[in-house]
Formats: C-alpha cells, sequence, structure tokens
C-alpha cells in the first residue's frame, strides 16, 4: 500500500520519539540530511533541478526546540518549532500551523501531517486536508503514525525501537511499516533526557 509521507510519534518502551520516512513515486531521488538541531530532506547530488518542478519535495522535516522534536512534511516544520519557541502550547501551534499553511496546492492536493513529543512523552499528531483539520492528543506511553494518503487519521502502532538509529530504520521497514511500499529516506528523533537525531 502506499500512503505517501509517514511520521510517527509518541512513546516506545525506552524512550520518546518522532520519526520521519519520505515514500515517493514522483519525486524518489532525495536524502534525509542532520544538521544541529534539525534535520532536512534534500534532493540527492544531481536532482537539485527537482525544487524547480516542485517547491515542496526540499524542507525541513525535524527540529528540535526546547524540549520538543517537532516532525512534519513541508515548510510549516519551521513554522511550529517557532509558535513553540514563543510559547504557544505543542497543540496550539500545530493547529493554529497546519490551518494557516494549508494543504499543497498540487496535483495531488497534498495534506500537510505534523507532530511534536516532548522529552517527557507528551505527544500530538495532526493533519490538514482539502476537507479537515485535526491535531490530537497521542495516549500516554503510546505511539501513533499519520500519512499523506490513505491513512489520513491517527493509527496507533507499536514502535518497537530502543534508540534513534532503531527509530529512523524502524519507520523505513520495520514492523506495520514493512506494508507500505515506496520507502525513500528516513530520520529520527530519540531521546529520554535530551535528543538524538538520526538520518538515513
Amino acid at each position: 500500500m502506499y500512503l505517501g509521507r509517514i511520521l510517527a510519534v509518541g512513546s516506545s518502551k525506552t524512550g520518546h520519539f518522532v520519526a520521519y520516512r519520505v515514500s515517493s513515486r514522483s519525486f524518489p531521488n532525495r536524502i534525509t540530511s542532520t544538521f544541529p538541531e534539525r534535520v532536512a530532506v534534500v534532493p540527492k547530488e544531481g536532482y537539485e533541478k527537482d525544487v524547480f518542478v516542485s517547491p515542496y519535495i526540499a524542507y525541513n522535516c525535524i527540529r528540535l526546540v526546547n524540549d520538543v522534536a517537532v516532525v512534519s512534511n513541508g515548510s510549516h516544520t519551521d513554522v511550529i518549532a517557532e509558535k513553540i519557541a514563543s510559547g504557544m502550547s505543542i497543540r496550539d501551534s500545530l493547529a493554529l500551523s497546519l490551518l494557516t499553511m494549508d494543504y499543497e496546492k498540487d496535483d495531488f492536493n497534498t495534506p500537510r501531517i505534523a507532530g511534536a513529543t516532548t522529552l517527557d512523552g507528551e505527544s500530538y499528531i495532526g493533519i490538514v486536508t482539502h476537507e479537515k483539520v485535526q491535531v490530537e492528543k497521542v495516549p500516554e506511553g503510546k505511539a501513533c503514525y499519520i500519512a499523506t494518503y490513505e491513512h489520513i487519521s491517527p493509527q496507533e502502532v507499536e514502535f518497537d525501537a530502543n534508540n534513534v538509529s532503531e527509530s529512523a530504520q524502524f519507520i523505513m521497514d520495520g514492523g506495520k511499516f514493512s506494508e507500505f511500499t515506496n520507502p525513500v529516506t528516513s530520520a529520527a528523533a530519540f531521546g529520554q533526557k535530551e535528543w538524538e537525531l538520526k538520518s538515513i
């Protein structure tokens, strides 16, 4: 099953996380790159001109701000992070940013998805489509995922990862995520007392 972009947030047995996967049929020539406090989705070398075909294919997919890890499938990652940095609650930052940015105006009306998790394990997940805006809290100690296609409401999932590398790999091809096609690249933030970042 093809779900497009996928993100997951919440808690595993050993820590708290956000994870992101690019699945793509149109623009598969992309990688995730880790920088201080963020992970970016960028075109592979030789495919830089793809950003002129679609403005939606390069963006920060994970940002760390205060004790919060923010994850999304577009430029709204930065908008959410900035709202949280200004003191707005996670729920309101997600809701306002998704509503303001709206779904992507491409050929598929691609939804914007987003989530955030604190080092204490408080997590929220949300989406804006051409039909709805939805933001909800993830049950304590649980994990949920959401995608741009098909699974456009939060789905509870067993996220079997004990560190940041396992988290980035798990959303790529582990457990439930192995059922979803066209994986391209992935990334994660994982933490207990501090966040670690990893891209694959």
